[in-house]
């Protein structure tokens, strides 16, 4: 069983940056970067400076230092997880560095969550980023580089996001979560990370419902991360058939971020989409009291990738309850 209740963990809260072009998108930010080096000398140092802005702020703003958090759990999509590893290291505090991909946020709070649940943990700090043009230059081609892209492909989200996690009662509960699969189609396109991910989507909404003993219904709603209008299709499509679910109740966080005419093309990706839209957008809007957040990442290699080995996915799960 990879299905898990917890009792007693709460998000505090949650600290948000973004770059240029999600500050011209659909939602609102409080905190944003005019250009994607902000006043570094490489993209790589800006979006290690960007979780620095965010860990530096969660901290002020919940009056806290390093002394009052036992442990930060986080990742972002550069090569050995540079970003969290070289922002962290600045920081006298207990860390677990992981990687989902585009799934680690939810695999950060899982993992923090397990910790608190034991009490011996009392304070957590999970952490993500991602940058456009760190990724696009490790994944696919640097950006001077002119490559055309397909419309399928998604446009990697430039931020950073930060959240408080403790035992500390507030009105978000983590309630429950459900440690995804790797999950492998035998898709070989890097462009088209919707079609990779939506199966392992369905993998663990399934498994979440059918170990928990819940209806799709029981949620007001069902927010994955990054699958994009390519994915969002596939996903709907691929429960009915496979396991009988009709989702209805469904955002993509990708499909939120940007405006239309930005030309970001299937959506947004990127471990940081998924919060982005979470805490700025949904969390909010006061509208949901129970939500199924599901983190989806492609698990491909740019190596694997040019030796024509197919792309593995994973999506890890978390039910959120809104006390009011």
């Amino acid at each position: 069983m990879a299905s898990i209740i917890f009792k007693n963990v709460y998000l505090n809260d949650a600290v948000s940056i973004v770059g240029p072009y999600e500050q011209k998108g659909e939602i609102k930010y409080l905190n944003g970067i005019n250009d994607f080096y902000d006043s570094e000398k490489t993209f790589e140092d800006a979006e290690i400076k960007m979780q620095k802005s965010v860990l530096d702020q969660i901290l002020f703003k919940n009056n806290l230092n390093s002394n009052n958090i036992d442990l930060v759990v986080g990742g972002d999509l550069m090569n050995q997880i540079t970003a969290t590893s070289y922002n962290i290291r600045n920081y006298p505090i207990s860390f677990l560095g992981i990687y989902s991909a585009c799934a680690s946020f939810v695999e950060s709070i899982i993992i923090a969550s397990n910790m608190l649940e034991t009490r011996f943990f009392k304070k957590g700090i999970v952490l993500t980023s991602s940058h456009n043009l760190t990724s696009e230059k490790q994944f696919r081609f640097p950006v001077e580089y002119g490559c055309l892209r397909p419309k399928r492909s998604t446009f990697t989200a430039t931020g950073a996001v930060s959240a408080l996690i403790s035992n500390e009662i507030s009105q978000i509960k983590v309630e429950s979560a459900t440690i995804g699969k790797v999950i492998d189609y035998g898709i070989k396109d890097v462009f088209n990370m919707g079609a990779v991910m939506a199966p392992a989507a369905a993998s663990t909404i399934a498994n979440h419902l059918k170990e928990l003993k819940r209806d799709i219904n029981y949620y007001d709603l069902v927010l994955t991360g990054d699958l994009g209008e390519v994915g969002k299709n596939i996903l709907k499509e691929f429960l009915e058939i496979n396991y009988q679910i009709k989702l209805k109740n469904h955002i993509d966080a990708g499909m939120q971020i940007y405006a239309p005419d930005q030309e970001t093309y299937a959506g947004a990706s990127g471990p940081v989409a998924l919060p982005l839209v979470l805490f700025n957008k949904i969390l909010k809007q006061k509208k949901y009291k129970k939500i199924l957040v599901v983190g989806t990442g492609s698990l491909h290699s740019p190596v694997m990738c040019n030796q024509k080995h197919t792309i593995p996915a994973i999506a890890h799960a978390i039910s959120l309850e809104v006390i009011s």
